[in-house]
């Protein structure tokens, strides 16, 4: 056990903390191995009614995956970043598919990884200050840990906007969008947890209760323009529907966009287009296995990583540099299978 996530069990909620304050609780392998313990073990635990996921101190809910030991681990022969991915998506997947209900409560800084425990919870609590983003253009990886179901499912073009530009939404937002089922005020927190606590089978009829309605939301305003502007699965197309458009906002999503991995972006949206026609989460994790195996081995993530993690110049050189060299063929290459003993597989447990 670890004591990087606190993990106990209080009166029939289950109970996952996680516990890096300085890494803004970013998993690591061994998070995601406790964490798969614990719910494979409460499954069968009947005094268990229900799961409890939150952070403990410090500003941030999970701020996505141990990134620099991926980088290191990609500048060698990648087996510690593949072990790490394997994991995380099986744990990704369970959660998914769980029989009990999950609360996640997004307070705080919720990216990548963060987004890849909470998403699949029947509750997700947002607050004020929820941020959450999958940012993984601008380091050259690819928005995964099941973005490729979850964004596609948003309303419109909602995903391919945040899985291009890596924009950073609030706790309105989700609540507008859809990603949380519930908003309140973050100072309410401690009494709802209280609440659900003595009274685990209550758990969504509290929620109902002790949440507020949320203030107006930036993304509302600017829907129709994202539904407009990134309507196209090309993004040759998106950047020349924004540079038509000409406004304030489509010039801030060109500068933007401008920033990111052009591999990346293109591998999002084809994952975008994959992934909304998966009927099995299974199948958009494989995908997604496939796609992380690759593309750690390309330059744009140790470069996009040294840019933003390590040296912090802000300054990547992508390669390619520009969108139109990115080609089909390239982008192909890196969505494909992998051999058959390499290929990601749910837990034993969830087979069958």
């Amino acid at each position: 056990m670890t004591d990087q996530v606190l993990i106990s069990i209080d009166n029939g909620v289950g109970r996952i903390q996680l516990n890096r304050p300085k890494a803004i609780h970013a998993l690591t392998t061994e998070m995601c191995d406790a964490i798969i313990d614990a719910l494979l073990a409460w499954r069968t635990d009947e005094s268990v009614l229900a799961v409890m996921l939150d952070h403990s101190e410090g500003r941030g809910f999970c701020a996505g995956g141990d990134i620099a030991m991926i980088a290191n681990s990609a500048r060698g022969d990648c087996s510690e970043a593949e072990q790490f991915f394997f994991t995380e998506y099986r744990m990704n997947h369970l959660l998914f598919v769980y029989e009990k209900p999950i609360v996640a409560f997004i307070d705080g800084i919720v990216m990548g990884g963060g987004v890849g425990i909470s998403d699949p919870a029947r509750y997700r609590v947002a607050t004020e200050r929820t941020t959450y983003a999958m940012p993984e253009t601008g380091i050259g990886l690819f928005p995964d840990v099941g973005g490729g179901w979850f964004l596609p499912r948003m309303p419109g073009r909602t995903g391919a906007w945040l899985a291009t530009t890596g924009a950073r939404i609030r706790g309105t937002d989700c609540a507008a969008i859809g990603i949380a089922t519930h908003y309140m005020a973050s100072d309410k927190l401690e009494a709802v947890k209280a609440r659900i606590i003595a009274d685990p089978d209550g758990l969504g009829e509290i929620l109902d209760e002790m949440a507020d309605v949320p203030p107006p939301s930036a993304w509302e305003t600017h829907r129709d323009q994202i539904d407009r502007l990134f309507a196209s699965d090309r993004f040759e197309d998106i950047l020349a529907a924004l540079e038509a458009d000409g406004s304030d906002w489509a010039r801030e999503q060109l500068s933007t966009l401008a920033t990111k991995s052009p591999q990346t972006i293109k591998v999002a949206l084809r994952q975008m287009v994959e992934g909304a026609v998966f009927t099995d989460f299974a199948d958009n994790m494989r995908n997604e296995y496939r796609i992380g195996h690759h593309v750690i081995r390309r330059p744009d993530f140790i470069e996009g990583v040294r840019a933003v993690i390590f040296d912090k110049d802000n300054a990547p050189q992508w390669k390619p540099a520009r969108p139109e060299d990115v080609t089909d063929e390239l982008v192909d290459s890196l969505f494909a299978p992998l051999p058959p003993e390499k290929e990601w597989t749910p837990l034993p447990e969830l087979r069958g």
